[in-house]
């Protein structure tokens, strides 16, 4: 059976088409991703309650991916301190290939179906610990390998893939299949499936933070003031918050050191 990630484009003779008519079509099929998400959430559910419960526990989350998929595991990780104050440590991104692999590909690394487990083993992963896999293709031998290993250790397992019935959805314990369909560009899944796995990892790591008390109100009230426009932002916050002057508030910012601190030690 084709998979539906590298299926024939509903378009053709792509060189001949304007540039209005290229950049139409791909946001016409852009459109289709936000709603085979949406079919998705309540299987997202499910995992984002039990990262939560296994973080309480002080637990960590993995992500394992190979290319494309592997580096937007380590976007999403890598947000998750500056946005919600966390330790580096807590979500973690893991690609095939190494750090190295980040900007260049490494030929064949997604191949070897022990490496992610050597991986996670580096990292010291305990049952405490959730590994989410991520594939488009659904079928990545390093993501096939992690996951079962990782089932055969009791360690919760996730994926998000863009294919049904794939090898690993069958592996993980919390599958989430986002189904968009043909690429423009014919198995060019850094296009749609990328997509839709950046904005399913949105959900499960905003949604996570969330739950752990990291926001307070529609607040990033534990971000780290690591530029002047955070800090900016989190005296605006904190104007807001307390109802007084942005001087009053920047002081307060200043004096304990995030959003948080400055509103919960107001008038102590």
């Amino acid at each position: 059976m084709q998979k539906t990630t590298e299926s024939d484009s509903n378009y053709d003779e792509l060189e001949k088409m304007t540039t209005n008519a290229l950049l139409t079509n791909i946001n016409s099929e852009d459109k289709k991703v936000a709603l085979a998400v949406e079919k998705c959430i309540n299987n997202i559910v499910p995992l984002v309650d039990v990262i939560v419960a296994k973080m309480k526990n002080g637990g960590r989350l993995f992500y394992i991916g190979a290319g494309t998929s592997g580096r937007l595991g380590i976007v999403d990780a890598s947000e998750c301190p500056p946005t919600f104050g966390v330790d580096f440590n807590l979500v973690v991104g893991l690609i095939a290939g190494g750090d190295k692999a980040i900007r260049k590909a490494v030929e064949f690394a997604e191949d070897d179906n022990e490496q992610a487990w050597k991986d996670l083993e580096e990292c010291s992963i305990n049952s405490n610990d959730v590994v989410i896999g991520i594939a488009a293709s659904g079928s990545t031998p390093y993501v096939v390998g992690g996951l079962e290993m990782c089932n055969k250790n009791g360690i919760v397992t996730g994926c998000i893939v863009c294919n049904s019935q794939s090898k690993i959805a069958k592996v993980a314990n919390y599958p989430i299949e986002v189904i968009v369909g043909s690429e423009f560009v014919t198995g060019s899944t850094r296009m749609k499936s990328g997509t839709a796995q950046k904005l399913v990892l949105n959900m499960i790591s905003t949604s996570v933070m969330i739950k752990l008390g990291k926001v307070k109100g529609n607040k990033m009230v534990d971000m780290q003031l690591s530029n002047d426009k955070l800090v900016d932002r989190g005296t605006q916050m904190i104007m807001k918050s307390l109802s007084i002057d942005y001087e009053k508030a920047n002081a307060l910012l200043v004096k304990y050191g995030s959003v948080r601190k400055a509103i919960d030690n107001y008038n102590l």
